[in-house]
């Protein structure tokens, strides 16, 4: 074992390998990294906005397919193509989490961003129900950057910097789930809504939802060039290549090595399970609750908020919707940036995460009352609270992901963020689904005597984020050793 690390010693000092480079780098500069937190920033955020951005416009693009037999049924289908990403990517996230253990971060990375520009694409230029929902599927397939970029952003930073680097991460993927609503209610039916800039003969005519998935593909389209420059975490110390990179420096550790192993005796080097790492697994446990109760608002939020006010709603138009998040997301990146290091600082990734699901329980039930009201009111009262609920559970799972990291060493975190993803995924796949049936149900039942309408709604939504709390105290929730 101390040939071993004598081994990766000199190898750090002759930077034959990458991940050793950045090692480096980190030993030499000890001041925040603005460039690869930048990196981590523009990647999380092509991650996320592809997956939110459809909702605010998914009920208009389902009635327009015609599949629906009934208004109130719309949401069913709607929950269909919004759970058929989270499908595609449960069936290939530890796949990718593999790739990315072998042959590094980078390349997944490059992989993710370019298929984000190809699919979303396609799916803005849907023509039917049944293409839209494929092109969802395919989105989700090649969903890889998630789990990527939150096992970089452990690997890039020294220790001190590592809370702010996964708040990066998940403060950008909570503003792209934020955000990503925003563009697709401000820019879905251009046509109608601007009508001096896009005429209905043009092609965002014709496509009425492609101008927000093309703004999104253009983004993720300058973050591909952007990442040819990302440099690669992974240490790939038997890589052919590595050892061939300079031979003379190469002798002179194995010289060093073969003088120690005469003397040592090699041990052989047993690699536990990630599935018998309890603080790993019960982390992917908590997190997948907390996960499908995030979806599941997200994609109720939007639905809910577009509904006719008969019905319970709050008959925003898409625009509105967008307006709403947009605010959130602004909210969001100050907390997140500015204050959330801080508290973690002081309370710790399991405490904020318990503090933020508390709060967030009363502040939802408050929902179905909001709708009660009307012009200025409503929008001030809705404002402040989807505000308040976009940071507190992106708080919540910024403590998990720092959890997660720790709970695996670094030759592992890809697999394990695999394993993550593929949990998380399943319980993301109930959610659209559940929920638009959820709404759709709710709906139908107004005058019922016990929590009619909506409010049984956002009652569901409670009772998981009350299950997800419980589950952050111990016995359930291990941490790794210190």
């Amino acid at each position: 074992m101390e040939a071993g690390g004598e081994r990766e010693s000199l190898l750090k000092l002759k930077g034959v390998c990458p991940g050793c480079k950045v090692d480096r780098i980190k030993e030499r500069d000890k001041g925040i990294p603005y460039r690869n937190l930048s990196y981590i920033w523009i990647v999380s955020l092509s991650a996320a906005l592809p997956v939110s951005s459809l909702f605010p416009f998914l009920y208009f693009m389902v009635r327009d397919f015609h599949i629906a037999q009934r208004e109130e049924d719309i949401g069913l289908y709607s929950g269909f193509v919004g759970s058929s990403f989270m499908v595609g990517r449960a069936l290939t996230s530890v796949f990718w989490g593999v790739v990315a253990d072998k042959y590094g971060r980078k390349p997944v990375i490059l992989i993710g961003t370019f298929t984000v520009v190809v699919f979303n694409i396609l799916f803005g230029l849907s023509t039917n129900f049944w293409m839209a929902l494929s092109m969802r599927f395919l989105l989700g397939c090649f969903g890889c950057l998630l789990g990527s970029i939150r096992a970089y952003a452990t690997e890039v930073c020294r220790d001190e910097h590592r809370a702010l680097s996964l708040s990066v991460a998940s403060t950008s993927r909570g503003i792209g789930l934020i955000i990503g609503p925003a563009i697709g209610g401000l820019f879905a039916q251009p046509a109608e809504k601007y009508p001096g800039l896009f005429s209905k003969e043009s092609i965002f005519g014709r496509f009425p939802y492609f101008l927000p998935c093309l703004l999104i593909s253009i983004f993720s389209a300058g973050v591909f060039v952007s990442c040819w420059w990302l440099p690669e975490t992974l240490h790939m110390h038997h890589d052919t290549a590595c050892r061939n990179a300079n031979s003379n420096n190469q002798e002179d550790v194995e010289r060093v090595v073969e003088t120690k192993e005469q003397v040592e005796p090699k041990t052989a080097v047993h690699e536990p399970s990630l599935f018998k790492n309890w603080p790993l697994m019960s982390t992917i446990i908590v997190y997948c609750v907390f996960s499908l109760q995030e979806v599941a608002y997200v994609e109720i939020f939007s639905l809910w908020a577009v509904s006719d006010k008969k019905y319970g709603g709050l008959s925003f138009s898409s625009q509105d919707v967008g307006e709403v998040l947009a605010i959130s997301g602004f909210g969001l990146l100050l907390f997140q940036l500015l204050l959330y290091p801080r508290v973690e600082k002081i309370l710790g990734p399991v405490a904020i995460t318990q503090l933020s699901s508390a709060i967030s329980i009363p502040l939802l039930s408050s929902f179905p009352y909001i709708a009660m009201l009307s012009s200025l009111a409503l929008h001030v009262a809705i404002n402040v609270a989807s505000m308040l609920r976009n940071t507190l559970s992106v708080s919540a799972i910024t403590g998990i992901f720092i959890l997660l990291n720790n709970s695996v060493p670094q030759h592992q975190r890809g697999a394990a963020n695999g394993i993550s993803m593929t949990a998380m995924s399943i319980s993301k796949a109930f959610g659209p689904a559940g929920g638009g049936a959820l709404l759709s149900w709710a709906q139908k039942r107004l005058d019922s005597p016990f929590l009619p309408g909506d409010q049984m709604v956002f009652f569901v939504l409670n009772m998981i984020q009350l299950i997800a709390l419980i589950l952050t105290f111990k016995p359930f929730l291990a941490q790794p050793p210190p």
